[in-house]
């Protein structure tokens, strides 16, 4: 196994993981909307995009078609769109909710009321680690070339798919920064309407 190979495992296990033990370990101090934030954004990342882009649905290849044999083994297809939708519910959205709340000075209202400046972090951190994760977690597994299954949250799928830019030979292409670009704003709405 390539030391690549093992970063990319230690990641996607710390993105599961981590915030689960970060959440239970200060459960007691932590708002009670969290659970259910995260049991609604792992349902939508994984209806939206993780399953169809896991076994390649609608005109995509599977993950296992698209990664080494050493991923296939460590991060099971079968458990893969769960895995992902956890890191996404977790690391990213629960991240990028505690960003939100640091950002504006730990006032709650930024979870009460819209607040365009709150909206811009959470957008920003959405779509920076989706770019970041692309360039350097998974660029082989969405490489140009390794088409990734049209998805509800990824609506123009792989029949408009540009590349929107490239870094180091590794590209960044529309498909998969199409999720990013759209959940932010259902999400936060969502947050609001569980602080009600």
């Amino acid at each position: 196994m390539s030391h690549e190979e093992i970063r990319v495992i230690i990641v996607v296990y710390l993105a599961v993981f981590l915030p689960l033990i970060i959440y239970f370990k200060n459960k007691t101090k932590s708002p009670n909307w969290i659970p259910t934030f995260y049991i609604i954004g792992v349902a939508v990342c994984a209806l939206g995009w993780e399953l169809w882009f896991t076994y390649g649905w609608i005109d995509g290849d599977s993950v296992d078609i698209r990664r080494s044999e050493a991923l296939n083994k460590w991060l099971p297809k079968n458990a893969n769109w769960l895995m992902n939708s956890m890191g996404d519910a977790g690391t990213v959205l629960l991240g990028g909710t505690w960003l939100m709340w640091i950002s504006h000075r730990k006032d709650s209202i930024v979870f009460k009321k819209w607040k365009w400046s709150a909206f811009s972090v959470l957008m920003f951190w959405c779509v920076g680690q989706n770019i970041l994760v692309e360039m350097f977690l998974y660029h082989d597994q969405l490489a140009d070339g390794k088409p990734l299954s049209w998805a509800p949250l990824s609506p123009l799928g792989p029949y408009f798919n540009p590349i929107l830019f490239e870094f180091n030979d590794r590209t960044i292409m529309l498909q998969s920064q199409m999720p990013w670009l759209i959940l932010p704003w259902f999400f936060y709405r969502t947050l609001i309407n569980l602080n009600k």
